[in-house]
């Protein structure tokens, strides 16, 4: 596990990476908002580069699958994300495959249906904002992990909102959160925790709150490792009890 303040921030790819054919990055754009409640382009930019660097022949593959009524492709250009050197994929839009949960007892879900992508490509990262959340009174982490939840469709996994997952809500986002991560936590070889700035919401709403800037970086070969590392180091300075100003 790494960790080091932004301008220092050079990332180091798993061993998959070098002299991967395919990669398939998975960073938290699900929103039309800006840092924190997304991945800043400047961490997904030295993200890419040390790809780029360790496969300079890869094909990137840049894949979300997002949260709101404008597109995947209407987010991304707000957002500012570079089409250079990358192909941007919608996940709502790609072909599925069913994914076996091997926990023994599930939480709730014995399988999931997710993008083939995952299972054709030769190296995955995901790259997650940091955020602090409310769900009745207990604080939710999202990072590298959480940030997974972008790759199962909508179609799928919807409730009542036609542009949210609520049924990866049931019975509660803890349980849930361990299912996805024991199904298809494992299948990703890298994960980046972009903690240059921190959102902590007085709520359940993800893209409200206040912002702490902190200007880290965490990343390593194991997702749980990185939440846990990004965890420690941000649970104090953002107390989600805390309130949000004005």
């Amino acid at each position: 596990m790494n960790a080091s303040d932004f301008n220092n921030f050079v990332y180091q790819p798993p061993a998959a990476a070098f002299g991967a054919r395919r990669i398939l990055v998975k960073p938290n754009l699900g929103y039309p908002y800006g840092p924190p409640v997304t991945v800043s382009m400047p961490v997904l930019e030295r993200v890419i580069a040390g790809l780029r660097q360790a496969s300079p022949q890869a094909e990137i593959l840049v894949v979300e699958g997002v949260c709101h009524a404008l597109s995947a492709d209407e987010i991304a250009q707000r957002l500012g994300l570079s089409r250079t050197g990358i192909r941007f994929l919608d996940a709502d839009t790609l072909p599925l495959a069913i994914y076996a949960n091997p926990l023994p007892e599930p939480a709730r879900f014995c399988e999931f249906q997710a993008p083939a992508l995952l299972r054709e490509v030769d190296c995955r990262i995901s790259v997650g904002a940091c955020k602090w959340t409310l769900l009745n009174g207990r604080p939710l982490f999202s990072g590298c992990v959480k940030n997974l939840y972008g790759l199962l469709p909508r179609s799928v996994y919807r409730a009542r909102g036609a542009h949210s997952r609520g049924q990866l809500h049931r019975p509660d986002v803890w349980s849930v959160l361990g299912d996805v991560q024991a199904t298809l936590g494992p299948l990703f070889d890298g994960g980046v925790v972009d903690a240059t700035s921190v959102l902590v919401s007085p709520d359940w709403r993800p893209h409200r709150g206040r912002t702490v800037a902190l200007n880290r970086v965490f990343w390593g070969d194991s997702l749980t490792a990185v939440d846990d590392a990004a965890i420690s180091a941000t649970r104090q300075e953002s107390n989600p009890s805390a309130p949000s100003p004005p």
